[in-house]
């Protein structure tokens, strides 16, 4: 068995760590959630572009670039207008869980698209992260609010225009092999920074940002979710085993959840930690098979 690299490692926990903290960023903000997911995108493809110019990496995106980045630009742009209205709703911690649920729309996308077939260890783990959820929301569903009810539903929301954002955005890396992933994140931020704010128009929100500690939410959401947190995840995941990738990224809902409770109070009684733990298990066990299938 090969040595795993000690730098990968330690970037792969970088990077989650880092990206734990999105929601926290946009509890922070006092802006509209679509305003918040378009400032996350806005800013982060202009540092991304800062970056690939400072390198010479970056060159005019042709018109097949953009045809093959609109798709996933626009399933990110529904992805994040979702789960930033569930951060609002039932905070960052559960918010982050139930986007993560994405794993299990990954494998039922591909049964849909190239027939392959759902084995024990992902049915298991679908009984597991569902039991989990059970534990921290189901036994008291009748006693939350409406609005709460609605946050959930974003959430799981979420995870299926994620799986859209992943697959399509996978789909056009294979058709660019010319093209590096940062140039591509870099161009998918641009572009859905642009639905979001014909969102932000439809909807009639101000892109005004209120206050200094806003800017520096909206700016730090940028920084470490859309630029360093990625970064570090892409340029670790190829040199780490896939079951062991699939773990370290764990880290970013359980971070999430544990500084939800700490920095914002959240309610947590035994069974939410139990609950916590049963769905990240189940998540890493589905998400163990599909890296195996690939």
């Amino acid at each position: 068995m090969n040595p795993v690299p000690r730098p990968a490692l330690l970037a792969m926990v970088a990077g989650a760590a880092l990206i734990s903290t999105t929601g926290i960023f946009v509890k922070y903000a006092h802006v509209a959630p679509s305003v918040s997911a378009f400032y996350r995108m806005g800013f982060g493809g202009v540092m991304l572009l800062g970056i690939l110019l400072a390198q010479g990496q970056w060159r005019s995106p042709t018109r097949r670039d953009l045809a093959w980045m609109a798709f996933p630009a626009v399933a990110f742009a529904v992805d994040l207008l979702l789960w930033h209205r569930s951060i609002r709703d039932v905070g960052p911690g559960l918010a982050t869980l139930l986007g993560n649920f994405q794993v299990f729309v990954m494998a039922l996308g591909g049964v849909w698209l190239y027939r392959e077939r759902l084995g024990s260890p992902f049915l298991a783990g679908l009984a597991l992260a569902f039991a989990g959820l059970w534990m921290l929301i189901g036994r008291n569903w009748s006693m939350v609010d409406a609005q709460y009810r609605l946050g959930v539903i974003y959430g799981i929301l979420t995870g299926i225009a994620y799986a859209a954002y992943m697959l399509s955005f996978r789909h056009a890396q294979k058709e660019k092999l010319g093209a590096s992933p940062a140039f591509l994140l870099c161009l998918n931020s641009l572009l859905c920074a642009g639905v979001l704010a014909v969102a932000i128009g439809v909807e009639g929100n101000s892109f005004a940002i209120p206050d200094l500690q806003s800017l520096g939410a909206l700016l730090a959401l940028a920084l470490f979710g859309q630029v360093l947190g990625w970064l570090l995840i892409a340029r670790a995941m190829p040199q780490l085993p896939a079951s062991l990738v699939g773990l370290l990224l764990l880290l970013q809902p359980g971070l999430s959840f544990v500084l939800d409770v700490i920095l914002f109070a959240r309610p947590t009684v035994q069974w939410d930690w139990i609950g916590l733990v049963v769905s990240l298990a189940g998540i890493f066990v589905a998400s163990a098979f599909t890296a195996r299938r690939a």
